[in-house]
């Protein structure tokens, strides 16, 4: 069938209709599409950044790097101090209610330092302490190392009691409200330990546990292992259910306001529903080993190795994203007043102005709050 050519008048009616639906789908692509975000300060640091900073209350930044110096920055990036140590700093610090400052070096010694940046004290173990420390209400410090002994410290500094494992740890424990200490180990178990040390149960699985534990409140615990499987136990140690995920990656989990629960698997984000089952997986490039940040409005922060860190809402799409230009292996810390503080051009600490403060959760983060204590009831 042959068509007529249309008149001038159709053939401007037809241009401009198309012009219109152009101008609706850019408008409409406009709308989804990120914010870039950019940073409001950055300090140089001159070495790599593994350790997930702390965050005070007044605001001073805490984290160690890979030169062996341990850092504390004001909140407007200025250099507060710096206290050298004799080798690595993988260790997240933990921060004391009193001030007191906690973390372990690969000089084998777990470190307690005051607020001023003096040594208070240290504690030497056989190996590598690339675990974070977890802090008691009682004051009681909780870390592993690589010599494969769990120790509890009183806040002198004087060992209280050991668990051997067996088995490299640098998983971070986790403690529940009634003082329940779990933690995993290369010895492809998690441990729940009670308060004086003695073992109240052990899961074991088919691979070595070098992520760390989230607790869920007074329901359960999640965890990865090196076996392929995401976890979540009852807190006396039964299984609650297990996802197959074919992970390996460093990641550990958070959980969202929603219940819902994030972690890196190899190069994806997976959200996981609190009943086991996978919401969705978004991919990026390098592969995610640094724990996520769930935040109040309902995102969820994630950075990989290949140095941008993104932000998505509860339905997968991408609300902001930060190029650090390389890198990627630290969790950030974000402030009440939304601003994300983050390793940045690999040797470098920015401060990003964000979206949203943290969640609302019971683990919201890595380490479950801001201090990083790793304790449920902080």
């Amino acid at each position: 069938m042959l068509h007529q050519p249309r008149s001038p008048a159709e053939t401007r009616r037809c241009v401009t209709l198309a012009a219109g639906l152009l101008l609706l789908i850019l408008a409409g692509t406009a709308a989804h599409a990120e914010t870039k975000l950019t940073n409001s300060w950055r300090v140089s640091i001159g070495a790599l950044i593994d350790s997930s900073p702390a965050l005070a209350p007044d605001g001073t930044l805490y984290f160690g790097t890979f030169n062996g110096k341990f850092w504390a920055l004001n909140p407007n990036g200025s250099r507060k101090w710096v206290f050298q140590t004799k080798n690595e700093i993988k260790s997240s610090p933990a921060l004391a209610s009193d001030g007191s400052i906690y973390f372990g070096s690969r000089d084998r010694r777990l470190y307690a330092l005051a607020a001023d940046g003096t040594k208070k004290w240290d504690f030497k173990t056989g190996a590598w302490v690339d675990s974070s420390p977890a802090l008691a209400k009682d004051g009681t410090i909780y870390f592993g190392s690589w010599d494969g002994n769990f120790y509890a410290l009183n806040p002198a500094g004087i060992q209280q009691w050991k668990f051997e494992t067996g088995a490299p740890i640098t998983s971070s424990s986790a403690v529940a409200a009634d003082g329940l200490i779990i933690f995993g180990s290369h010895s492809k178990s998690l441990y729940g330990l009670n308060p004086n040390g003695q073992k109240r149960w052990e899961y074991i699985t088919d691979g070595a546990i070098i992520s760390s534990p989230a607790i869920n409140a007074a329901e359960s615990v999640y965890f990865s292992s090196l076996d392929g499987w995401f976890y979540a136990l009852n807190l006396d140690g039964t299984l609650r259910w297990k996802l197959r995920t074919g992970g390996i990656s460093e990641s550990s989990p958070v959980i969202a306001s929603d219940g819902t629960v994030y972690i890196g698997v190899n190069h994806e984000l997976w959200a996981i529903s609190a009943d086991g089952k996978q919401k969705w997986a978004r991919g990026f490039e390098g592969t995610i080993e640094s724990p996520p940040v769930a935040l109040s409005d309902g995102s969820v922060c994630c950075n990989s190795t290949h140095g941008v860190l993104f932000d998505m809402d509860p339905q997968n799409v991408i609300v902001w994203s930060y190029n650090c230009q390389g890198y990627g292996y630290a969790s950030p810390a974000v402030s009440p007043q939304a601003v994300i503080f983050t390793p940045d051009l690999a040797s470098s600490f920015s401060a990003v102005p964000g979206s949203a403060p943290l969640a609302k959760s019971p683990w919201p983060k890595f380490r479950g709050n801001s201090r990083n204590t790793g304790n449920i009831a902080d």
